[in-house]
């Protein structure tokens, strides 16, 4: 349940002036899709909240951050074989989203065993791992959990076409930047709770 969320929506809605049947009517969904949203039953994902703020002509960023309050610290998975890469990454992905947790691994298969676990919010999976390919570990994560937002890592531009094939919803080259992953954070798939990111 998202409480927060959802009263936050309830009360831009009525400061516009808006029935629930209106804002259906202008986010293109049933009437009981916002009840559900402004009940916390249900948390819009992403681009939802985005097209949210745009009827409502408030600033994205604080419906994320509505989403956000009181969620737990979501779980951020980093794979990469290569312990500076991984490191680098790790630091960088902190310094952007305050508050989530970032677990880190250089093998698959602790990866893998984390996420048994732990729900995965979001995972950077590097494509070239030795044997084991990330596009192998992307697919095995998604059968555990099914709403992970998965982001590949790579050097290496040829893995894109093949990227997309495995259901993630993004690729970054290394290395990586603050500039790319804040533009990755705003196109995942599933909803993320941004708060605390750094401004």
């Amino acid at each position: 349940m998202n409480i927060s969320f959802g009263e936050t929506l309830r009360r831009l809605r009525i400061e516009k002036g808006l029935s629930q049947q209106q804002l259906a009517a202008k986010m293109f969904v049933d009437r009981s899709t916002i009840t559900r949203w402004e009940s916390g039953s249900r948390l819009p994902d992403v681009g939802i909240i985005t097209r949210l703020a745009q009827c409502l002509g408030v600033d994205a960023a604080a419906m994320m951050n509505a989403a956000a309050q009181g969620s737990e610290r979501p779980n951020i998975l980093v794979l990469d074989d290569e312990k500076i890469a991984l490191s680098g990454a790790m630091a960088l992905l902190r310094s952007i989203l305050l508050r989530a947790e970032v677990v880190g691994f250089t093998r698959p298969s602790q990866a893998l065993a984390f996420a048994r676990t732990s729900p995965v919010a979001l995972a950077f999976l590097d494509i070239e791992m030795g044997r084991i390919s990330g596009l192998d570990v992307c697919r095995e994560l998604l059968a555990i959990c099914p709403r992970a937002n998965v982001v590949y890592l790579t050097a290496y531009r040829d893995y894109s076409f093949d990227a997309w094939a495995t259901g993630a919803c993004g690729f970054l080259l290394k290395p990586l930047t603050h500039d790319a992953v804040r533009e990755q954070l705003s196109r995942l798939r599933y909803s993320f709770p941004m708060g605390g990111m750094e401004a």
